[in-house]
This record gives structure tokens, sequence and C-alpha cells, in this order.
């Protein structure tokens, strides 16, 4: 069958139909063509045309005029609508004009890199005029930096090069950072949370570097559509921004299709596996022949349904699996293979959810809510990228916040995308990049780095030895230069190596994890997935940071659990709302892995237990936290009342995602029956990363928005006392868990 037929298939057969709770066709759009401006370099205009690129759309010569005008300018168009030229095109303009302009390129990945390099060789082949690109990143040979340091008109590289690799050594990249016309960020909106915060810093180090040298680069910045892209690019630059998001680009046909799994214990609301749906749906596609993408949320779901797929086709197909922690070379060789079609299908966390360049593919299967608005668009976007038919299948999991999202259609079709949240100022983040920031150059007294209370920073790190204080400037005297012990991505510094030690005479690196997902993931005994095979941990070197795996083959994967205490440390706000008092504050979590359960491959039951010796794990960060008038004890009984603030906390951890651009794990939540801090029952819902990044803050600013959907989903799920789609399963929060969470939410809206 062909995809036409397919579709035809689904809508009338008694095995879908039924589950599909929501279909939209959504039309082609004709392309708007603007002609390119008459400024515009001659043989560049050429190259182009040779290209079969003979005018513009509308939203790139709009974004040529702003930044040619000197404006730090954001454009937001969706996946596939030419957002690459929208720089490449002024970039290449101004450093024709006069060869001694420079530009830097930030790409969040080194595969993104690779992709817009390639793309921009075969601009600047074509023009023979000798501007010279190259990348710079960790794969970089040490003889080729120098040449580019002194000679590279365009330099392309990511945040943790720049972070590491260039503003430490600023000296040796004079030329660059005296003529640095223009800085690209591209896929702004992967700038969220921790990473974002980070990269804030990285930004305010490198305009500082750039001030010291002469220079004040234009900023363009591109994203995929968020909901407050002026504000939130205007936060990680530091400065105003011009608002491009009106899309000229031409778009084929494309169905949606939202299908929630068959319900298999009604009682208990249990739905069959959305991971087995992706392998059935994954089967009815790539056994047509249809090239397919299937996205999963985590890396052991990708693991487990590329297994799935593989056993099924016997090597019948070739399909593969993408996500971090693959090696490089092997990474590379999978995007080449589905950029020219020798790969049919593809397994993939939100890894390829951004614009590397796959090929044409005619299906995106998403395994589950991605968590935004924003990635669900862009990863659909990567079906039907070069104006064909396309389909986009979202299969959802049990979680509250899928079954909302599947039962809710208009929620998702009419509403606006998510904020993308940083926060800068994190004081963990902050302190760090002050420190770097002091290693490239003295800090002047009354110089501020984004915040007023920066000379105070300063003192503190002067008292600790870090800096000396002379002559009105702040200089580094420590040994170490901060910045390789600071990781842009992880609130750790190190990750862990994982080791393939099957064959001991050529043990070999298969793969990184960071050290917090080390808890849980690659403890000892646990099964560790890589590109559809099982390892199994023999040992983990925790002080040294590997894990030592041998290949198995078993019929299980594992799973494990965190036991987390929560202490508040200071309160920032607090207001009083139907009786509750909801408050916002620093806290300090504990975390300790403490078990593991071996799920069966396919009926995903448990076929086993075990225990986890890893030391506990503390972390400062914020949190919003309500709490309940204490004659709710007496009135449930102190057994009841804990189960209810259960069922509470599983929604509203499920649910926040809804307000928040984040992933399921940047939030948690723990309940305290009597509160040390509040001697009340008290609900804490905080921020996954130390310092926190505004996510329980917002929280405490929308508290009643969140609990009205919280109840609403609540009343409409069809399960009787409880199930994953809801307050969690019956046996988690007990018989009559969904009634008392019931009462507590009405008693916390007033009603």
């Amino acid at each position: 069958m062909n995809l036409s037929q397919i579709k035809d298939y689904l809508k009338n057969s008694d095995k879908y139909k039924n589950l599909i709770t929501y279909w939209k066709h959504i039309p082609p759009k004709e392309a708007e063509f603007v002609d390119f401006p008459g400024e515009l370099d001659p043989g560049l205009a050429g190259v182009l045309r040779e290209k079969g690129i003979t005018s513009l759309y509308s939203h790139q010569a709009e974004s040529y005029r702003a930044i040619k005008d000197g404006n730090h300018t954001v454009i937001v168009t969706p996946t596939a609508s030419g957002k690459t030229l929208c720089y490449n095109l002024p970039v290449l303009d101004d450093i024709l004009k006069d060869k001694s302009n420079r530009a830097l390129y930030l790409f969040p990945t080194k595969a993104l890199s690779q992709d817009q390099l390639a793309e921009l060789y075969d601009l600047i082949s074509r023009l023979d005029e000798g501007i010279k690109t190259y990348t710079y990143d960790g794969d970089t040979q040490v003889q080729a930096r120098k040449n580019i340091r002194q000679s590279g008109h365009i330099v392309i590289t990511n945040p943790d090069m720049l972070h590491t690799g260039i503003l430490p050594h600023h000296t040796k990249w004079i030329k660059l950072f005296e003529n640095l016309k223009y800085v690209v960020i591209d896929e702004i909106h992967t700038y969220r949370g921790v990473f974002g915060s980070h990269v804030a810093n990285v930004i305010r180090r490198l305009k500082r570097i750039c001030k010291f040298y002469g220079s004040d680069p234009v900023f363009i910045c591109s994203s995929a559509t968020i909901a407050n892209p002026r504000e939130f690019a205007g936060k990680l630059i530091g400065d105003k921004v011009h608002l491009i998001d009106k899309n000229g680009a031409p778009r084929g046909p494309r169905d949606f299709i939202f299908f929630n799994p068959p319900v298999i214990n009604r009682e208990l609301g249990i739905r069959r596996s959305y991971v087995l749906e992706c392998k059935s749906f994954g089967k009815l596609f790539l056994e047509n022949d249809i090239k397919t993408i299937v996205f999963a949320r985590s890396r052991l779901v990708t693991e487990v349904i590329l297994s799935y797929l593989k056993e099924h086709f016997k090597g019948r197909k070739e399909i593969r699996g993408y996500r971090g922690g693959y090696l490089p070379g092997e990474r590379r060789e999978i995007e080449k293979g589905l950029r020219e079609g020798d790969i049919l299908g593809v397994v993939s966390t939100n890894a390829l959810e951004l614009g590397i360049d796959i090929g044409q593919l005619d299906v995106c299967i998403m395994g589950g809510y991605p968590g935004t608005i924003a990635s669900t668009w862009q990863q659909a976007g990567r079906a039907g990228r070069r104006n064909g038919h396309s389909l986009a299948v979202l299969i959802a999991s049990s979680s509250p916040l899928d079954q909302f999202i599947v039962n809710q259609p208009e929620y998702f079709f009419e509403q606006p995308p998510e904020n993308a949240l940083i926060n800068p100022d994190n004081l963990y983040i902050l302190v760090s990049h002050i420190k770097c920031a002091a290693f490239e150059l003295p800090f002047e007294d009354g110089e501020t780095f984004g915040v007023e209370t920066t000379d105070e920073i300063l003192a503190y790190l002067e008292e600790e030895k870090i800096l000396r204080y002379r002559n009105g400037k702040w200089y580094w005297m420590a040994e170490r230069y901060p910045a390789e012990d600071i990781s842009l991505r992880s609130a750790s510094p190190h990750d862990f190596a994982v080791i393939d030690a099957t064959r001991q005479s050529k043990p070999r690196v298969i793969g990184k994890v960071d050290h917090f997902s080390a808890l849980t993931t690659i403890h000892k005994d646990a099964i560790y997935l890589h590109e559809g095979k099982q390892y199994q941990v023999k040992e983990l070197d925790y002080d040294g940071k590997k894990a030592y795996v041998k290949q198995v083959n078993v019929n299980y994967y594992t799973d494990a659990s965190l036991a987390v205490d929560l202490r508040v440390l200071d309160e920032f706000d607090n207001k009083e709302c139907q009786g509750l008092r909801i408050e916002h504050g620093e806290v300090v979590v504990s975390a300790k892995a403490t078990m593991f359960k071996k799920v069966k491959f396919n009926t995903h039951e448990n076929v086993g237990y075990g225990d986890i010796n890893l030391p506990e794990v503390e972390m400062h960060t914020t949190s919003y936290w309500f709490s309940f008038p204490g004659y709710l004890e007496e009135r449930f009984g102190r057994k009841e009342l804990e189960s209810g603030l259960l069922g509470l906390s599983n929604l509203l951890v499920n649910i926040a995602p809804i307000y928040l651009m984040c992933d399921p794990g940047d939030i948690k939540s723990t309940v305290q029956v009597k509160s040390p801090y509040t001697g009340r029952p008290t609900i804490f819902v905080y921020d996954s990363y130390p310092g926190g990044v505004g996510m329980s803050e917002k929280l405490f600013r929308i508290h009643e928005k969140v609990l009205g959907t919280a109840l609403k989903q609540l009343e409409e799920c069809p399960c009787s006392g409880g199930c994953p789609g809801c307050v969690g399963p019956v046996n988690e929060i007990g018989l009559q868990g969904k009634d008392y969470t019931r009462v507590l939410l009405k008693e916390a809206l007033g009603r």
C-alpha cells in the first residue's frame, strides 16, 4: 500500500478507527515570494540563481533588511522554511563587500554544525571568492586550529566549545573578535532550562570580550515556534530583539492523527502500552516501504522500540537507532544513510528533532506526547520536508499529560505554544561564569555581569582566594582555569563512560551517561540498551566515572526507583488562596536510588527486583508548595490523607508541563503529610536542577489555573479508582485515592 491507501485503511479499519480521538487535515500553503534586495551582491545573487533560487520567501527578505539595518533579530518559522538563508544571506553579503568582516555561528549540537557547514560550503565554493569557513569543535585537528583562528571568515562551533575552547583563549582569536560583525544562534528554543541559563552567561562573556576588542556584533537567532520568542531571545542575548514570525515558505498537505491505545483494564484505567503501539504502527509503514521516523521520549524506550522492529524484520529492512550516547562516527553514518535513502526507518530520541538534513521522510510516529506543543510540531515537521504529503501520528501513553492532549485536541491545535524559560541569574550558574569571565579579563570596579550584585559576588570570590583585588580591578589567581570544570548541559561536571568489556582484550567506549542518570541507568546489574543490543552492567566504578558492561541476551530491561527527601531552606514569596497557604522558595532535595525492577519485553510485566547500593545525591533547588488545613487529617485519617496528597502530587507533576516548556523529568514532586516546615499537609513541586530555572516560580504564579486543569482531567478520566492517566495506579495510591484526590482538589479550589 502507498501512504494514501494506508490512510484510508486507518480511517476504515475497526482495529484503528475507534481509537483515533482526532484526525486533522492541514491543507497545503502557497509560498509568498519577494525579489532579491537591490543591494545584494551580484555574485551572490548569481549563485542563488544557479541553485534554482530566483527569489526569496517573504520572511527571508524581511530578515535580510532587519539584519542589514543593524537590528538583533529572531526568526521564528516552521521546520524546513528556509531559516538558514535568513542568516547566510546578510553574512555572506557583508563578507563579500569587506573581507575583514567575521561571523560566528553557534549550533546546539555537532551534528547540526556539520549539516549547516555542508550547505554553507556549497554556496561558498560556487562563489569562489576565497571566503574561508571552518568548524571548530572537539573533533577539529590540532594542526588546523591555528589556521582557523587566523583566517576563518565564518567559524562554526557550539556553545560548549565557545565556553571552553574559544573564550578562555581569546588572545589567540584577536582577528575574530576585533572584526566580529555577526553572531548566529540557531535553534534557540533548545536553549531553555539549565542549558539555556548557562548559554545566556556564555553570551555575556562573549559580549564582554567583543567590547574589549572594540566590536559590537549583531545577533541573529532562529527558533521553532515558541510563545515568547522576542522576550526569550532578548533574555538569552541580554538586549532588545526584532521579531520576524510571518512564514512565507510553502507547505505540503499534512494529516495529523491523535491515537489513544485501547483500555485493557477499564476498572484500573490501564491502556495497552504505547511502546507496543509504536511497534505496531512502525511495522505497518515499514512493511509497505514508507520511510518512517519514530520518536521516543527516552533513550531506554528508543532502544526497546528499535529492538522490537529489528526482531520483527530480521534484517529485511534497514532500521537504525539514533540518540545521545552514540559515538560521533556512528551518528554521522546514520545521518548519511537517511539522507541518501539507504535507511528506511529510524527510531530516535529528540536528538533528530532539530533541523539536521535527513532527507525525505513520509511518516512521523511520536511515542508519547513530546512534552510541549513546540516540540510536537518540530518532530512532526521531520516528515514531508520537501512539500510532499506527510502523516504525523501521536500515540498517547497513559500519563495524565498525554491523556489530556489526545482528549482535548482543541488545546493543542488552538492554544499558542509554551513559554521558553531560562534563569541566567541562577546563583550556581552565575558564579560559575563570573569565575570564567574573571579568568578571561579582570573585572573593574562597578562593572556588572547581568546583575547589580556583581561586586558582592566578586568580593566573595576574593574571600575564597579565587580572585585578587588590586587598583580597582579583580584578577584571577587560582591555578586551574575554570571553564573545563563547568558543563553547560548537565548539573554535574563529569559524565560516566560506558565501556563494553565483552571482549576483555578489546574494551571500547560505547556511550556516555550523565551523573544523575547514572543512579538509575548504569547501576550494577542494570540492562543498558545500545543500538538494539542488550548489555548488563557488571561493575560501576562510581569514583572513576566508568561503567563496565557485557553483551547479554535477556528478555527484560530494568527500571529503577528513587527515594526522595526534601527540606525548606528559604521562602521567597507567599500568598493565601481558598484557605491554602501557597509558597515559593529554596529547598534541598536528597535522592537515593533504592531498587530496580526487571520489566519483560512485549508484556511489560515485572519479572524480578534488585537492590541498588549507590551514594545519596543532594541538590539545592527552587520549589513551589502549598499546604492544606491541618484538620483534614482528622476528617480523612492519616493514611487516607496521604493517599489523596500522593494522587494530587502525581496529577500535578504530569499536568504542569502543559504550561511549561519543559521535559517530563524537569519538574518533580513529593508530599509530606505533616511538613516539618509548614506543620500542615503539604505538596512540593520542584525544579529538578540545582538552583532552579524558573519553572516552580511560574507554577506558583498560575497555581489556580494548574489546579483547575488537574480537576478537569480527573473528572473526565473514565477509570473508577485511579489509573496512570490521572492520579496514578490503584496499587500506588490506594483503592479510594482518586476520591480523596478529588476532595482535596475541590477544597483547594474553594468548590
